[in-house]
């Protein structure tokens, strides 16, 4: 699903990746771990196309995502990558169940068709009730799950999740530890996950260490 060779990154005289070499597997979940300052989440912003490696190739479901100009690469971010961050990013106007719409609108998916699937996905993590409320009216474990769903909307083929449960009380770490199996299972997705987390990444099926730019 994910092959990564030889990629560098640098920032002004910093080298943050050195020659990075990685594949992936379809519809695994892989955790990468590191001390801060590894390159960990450069690495998942590279493979996630919101940075650009300095040298080296990147090939998502047999794309070279490297060759594909910005409105190219917009699209297929939009099509094949969903993201979920440590703190939620959800839209603080708008209600759950238009957070989760907003990047199968931006796809061109009509206003009913989103929301149709919005409430399938809703109704997947248990989270039906909670469709007309807003971020400040949810829990953190309930605000993280509607970004799960809003990173689901498009049936992306990639996960890619930086400090999932970081800001999470351990009740909701670990449930959602169980949410990441049941959605790849669902759905079949391939997930690489940067974590600090150790349970987290003692229950993903391949823990990838980084530590000064390299995987060790």
């Amino acid at each position: 699903m994910i092959k990564i060779s030889n990629i560098n990154k640098s920032f002004g005289n910093l080298e943050v990746l050195k020659g990075i070499n990685l594949e992936i597997k379809p519809k695994e979940i892989v955790s990468i771990m590191g001390a801060s300052g590894a390159g960990k989440t450069t690495l998942l912003q590279i493979i996630g196309t919101l940075d650009k490696a300095d040298k080296g190739e990147i090939l998502i479901n047999g794309t070279d995502v490297s060759t594909l100009k910005e409105q190219e690469l917009s699209k297929f971010r939009n099509e094949n990558i969903g993201f979920i961050f440590q703190f939620h990013q959800l839209l603080p106007e708008f209600t759950a169940l238009e957070n989760i719409q907003i990047p199968a609108l931006i796809a061109g998916t009509s206003f009913k068709e989103a929301e149709i699937e919005a409430k399938k996905i809703l109704d997947f993590l248990k989270l039906s009730n909670r469709a007309k409320h807003k971020p400040s009216e949810l829990s953190g474990g309930e605000k993280q799950r509607i970004a799960i769903a809003r990173a689901l909307i498009n049936k992306p083929k990639v996960i890619l999740a930086d400090e999932p449960t970081g800001s999470l009380d351990t009740q909701n770490k670990e449930e959602l530890h169980r949410l990441f199996f049941d959605l790849r299972n669902e759905f079949g997705q391939t997930f690489v996950i940067v974590t600090h987390d150790e349970s987290l990444a003692t229950l993903c099926e391949r823990t990838i260490y980084m530590k000064d730019g390299i995987i060790i």
